[in-house]
């Protein structure tokens, strides 16, 4: 018995022995193939570009697997052609595209603001960006910016060739009257140095003005107006007292002086436009007065001689230009109330002058002068005072205080 079991254990002992090689001789199985992968149709989003071309299918039978049915709504379905057989064509199957699709368009998907809706229930209208104003150098003169280095401000262009101009035409009519306008070498030398002097003159001392002031438009062109009526002014009043040329040469010439520097100096170089335009105006009515009161008086029976014509027409523009400037020390009216005035003063008695002269059959005669001289002063008047633009609305009655001052319910400027 011990015999059988000893040969039992040799027996296991062998078979164990030659067990593994027996099994490392074996050959090994070899892996089963890959599934073949399942195509799933792409999402109707993702579906942005068709798909490439393929030839046509071979088999008519091959179907298309189902989509997907992951909600309770039916989705569309697309309907992908059959690839061919790749043992037939040679060729690898196509493989469904793995590029990333692109996201839309931000600026779909972003709400743009809208312009605000104006009472009328339109959009308001784009208004034009004005320009920039111009650069200034940074000097202030009389707290206006300097223009530039040499011109300080936008009448000194003016105010300077007023002033040279002047002086020029001074210098060559006070000589050529001293010279009696002689063709001369020595007279031609007398009126060129007399011309360059008074032009040197005038510039050198307009150009120091202007540069240490700021000068404003309306200083340079009423600085013209106001030198005509100082000459006119002075000529006329020297030529009352004697008839020599050289005098009436120099008066004017000194009297334009004085009319251009009396502005700037009085005025300032920031003149008002309305106290300007009154100065002038002053000087306009003032001529054509004088010469309706001489046209009464002559035509009245008392004979005026031509020059009792010449002087009072050369001095009552500056007796008019003089009182109103003193005038604007006290009343300070609008540009649009002097020239409303003007318009309808001139329009009026112009009107009346001619209508009385055709009706009362001429105008060598005393009344068509009068009625024009009184028509334009009374025009002039009504509409200065009894416009709407003079009323002084600070003293207007306002709610149940003011119900006690009915009876003027406001002041006027004047």
């Amino acid at each position: 018995m011990s015999h059988l079991r000893t040969w039992s254990c040799l027996t296991v002992a062998i078979v164990a022995l030659l067990l593994p090689g027996t099994t490392r001789a074996q050959p090994s199985p070899s892996s089963p193939p890959p599934p073949a992968p399942i195509y799933h149709p792409p999402p109707e989003a993702a579906q942005v570009a068709p798909p490439p071309a393929t030839p046509a299918p071979t088999d008519p039978q091959q179907g298309v697997p189902p989509p997907p049915s992951g909600s309770s709504t039916q989705q569309p379905t697309t309907t992908i052609p059959a690839s061919p057989d790749p043992q037939e064509t040679g060729t690898p199957p196509a493989r469904p595209s793995d590029a990333p699709v692109a996201p839309p368009d931000p600026n779909s998907l972003r709400t743009r603001p809208h312009p605000p809706l104006t009472e009328t229930g339109l959009a308001p209208q784009a208004t034009a960006t004005p320009p920039p104003p111009p650069e200034a150098s940074g000097v202030l003169l009389d707290g206006r910016p300097r223009q530039g280095p040499f011109l300080s401000g936008t009448g000194s262009l003016t105010f300077v060739l007023h002033h040279t101009i002047l002086g020029a035409l001074g210098g060559l009519f006070t000589q050529g009257f001293a010279q009696e306008f002689k063709i001369d070498r020595d007279s031609r030398e007398a009126m060129l140095a007399g011309t360059l002097i008074g032009a040197g003159l005038g510039f050198g001392a307009s150009a120091w003005w202007q540069f240490n002031n700021w000068v404003d438009r309306p200083l340079g062109y009423f600085g013209i107006a106001n030198s005509l009526v100082g000459a006119m002014f002075l000529g006329g009043f020297m030529d009352l007292l004697g008839d020599n040329r050289d005098v009436l040469a120099w008066s004017s010439f000194v009297g334009a002086e004085l009319g251009a520097w009396l502005t700037a100096v009085i005025g300032g170089g920031q003149l008002p436009l309305n106290q300007g335009l009154l100065i002038s105006s002053g000087a306009a009515w003032g001529l054509a007065y004088s010469a309706l009161l001489l046209a009464i008086v002559h035509f009245s029976g008392t004979e005026v001689r031509g020059k009792t014509w010449a002087d009072t027409l050369l001095i009552a523009p500056g007796i008019g230009a003089g009182a109103l400037a003193i005038a604007t020390m006290r009343y300070t009216p609008t540009s649009g109330q002097i020239l409303r005035a003007n318009t309808f003063g001139a329009g009026v008695g112009a009107f009346v002058l001619l209508v009385s002269g055709l009706v009362l059959g001429g105008f060598n005669q005393p009344t068509p002068y009068v009625l024009s001289f009184l028509g334009s002063a009374g025009a002039i008047t009504t509409v200065s005072l009894l416009w709407e633009e003079s009323v002084d609305r600070s003293a207007t009655p306002t709610g149940s205080s003011g119900a006690k001052s009915r009876s003027k319910p406001y002041k006027g400027l004047w």
